[in-house]
């Protein structure tokens, strides 16, 4: 075994001169992997500046592999600086020879709004050329455009095409909107069944708002038999990797009794984790658990109309004019 793994060894560094050597002889291929060597740290001490050179020796040669990777560090600021203009000029020369990957990213770069001004026309261009390329990120975002009307005019039933097409690649934010869209029947009938079917696919995949969706179903009783501890798991699976919504969910149903044993203890710790992250209805249920004590009612109250929350800002108007009024919140 000693032996073995001595020969693995020593083939895996001779691969990796026989790489070097070619590489500084100009081969375009050897110049991308020894840039992939130098990022990963294999073989050799990890140098994101080593791995940016050699990428750039391979993307001015024309390898698109290399110009995506080299647009993608830029975009990312892996290795560089972010610098949006560089990274667009070598996603644009990898998305020009019909590269899906660098199509969805260039898309992103005029979609992102933490770089130049956004361009969401130019945005749906690459993104429905990667969709069309079968890229199944690029339908998700060219679904959400039609849906939000960025860069298109919205159409439901565009939305609903892309997103299917997403979903059914198995990207589990499609799956959980396209259940969604079932959900509410926004462009489509509403239709439970399919809306539970889609949520789960998501689910499965560990979406936390489709665990959360799921939740809701069993706890309503949405084309499944209405079952609170099936939502209290569904809820808890959600909560547990951080989701706000979820946290106040599972809080909720502690509160109440919903599905599982009556905890306050366990409904303010929910209730605290989801209102920490601005979640509103949490903020205000927090109030109301604390409404013996003024000041701690107050602050969550006050938290929660900043954001809007009606029946917050219903509490402090009925507080502050004497009008005894308050009951926790689930929706």
């Amino acid at each position: 075994m000693l032996m073995l793994v001595s020969i693995h060894v020593g083939f895996a560094q001779t691969l990796f001169e026989t790489t070097k050597t070619a590489a500084q002889n100009g081969d375009k291929i050897s110049q991308y992997n020894l840039g992939l060597y130098y990022a990963a740290g294999n073989m050799v001490e990890q140098d994101s500046a080593e791995a940016i050179y050699w990428w750039r020796r391979a993307a001015e040669q024309d390898l698109l592999e290399a110009q995506y990777t080299l647009g993608l560090s830029y975009y990312q600021g892996k290795g560089v600086p972010v610098n949006y203009a560089q990274a667009i000029f070598w996603l644009r020369k990898a998305a020009d020879k019909d590269y899906a990957p660098a199509q969805f990213k260039l898309g992103n770069c005029y979609y992102d709004s933490s770089g130049p001004e956004p361009d969401y026309e130019k945005a749906v261009y690459w993104f429905r050329k990667a969709a069309d390329n079968n890229y199944a990120q690029a339908q998700y975002n060219l679904a959400f455009c039609y849906y939000a009307g960025l860069g298109v005019k919205v159409d439901d039933a565009q939305m609903l095409y892309w997103y299917r097409k997403a979903a059914e690649q198995g990207n589990d934010r499609a799956q959980n909107n396209l259940g969604s869209c079932y959900h509410n029947g926004i462009g489509v009938e509403q239709d439970y069944a399919q809306a539970v079917y889609w949520y789960r696919k998501a689910a499965a995949q560990g979406n936390v708002v489709a665990q959360k969706n799921l939740g809701i179903c069993y706890e309503n009783g949405f084309c499944v038999k209405q079952d609170p501890k099936q939502a209290v798991e569904w809820y808890r699976k959600s909560a547990e990797q951080g989701y706000a919504d979820a946290q106040c969910c599972l809080a909720y149903c502690y509160e109440s009794g919903t599905g599982v044993a009556a905890d306050q203890e366990q409904a303010v710790f929910w209730y605290l984790k989801a209102a920490m992250q601005g979640n509103a209805r949490a903020q205000y249920n927090l109030g109301y658990l604390f409404y013996h004590s003024s000041y701690a009612t107050e602050y969550w109250m006050r938290k929660a109309a900043e954001q809007g929350y009606e029946s917050a800002i219903d509490w402090l108007y009925e507080e502050e004019n004497e009008v005894p009024n308050v009951s926790p919140s689930n929706g």
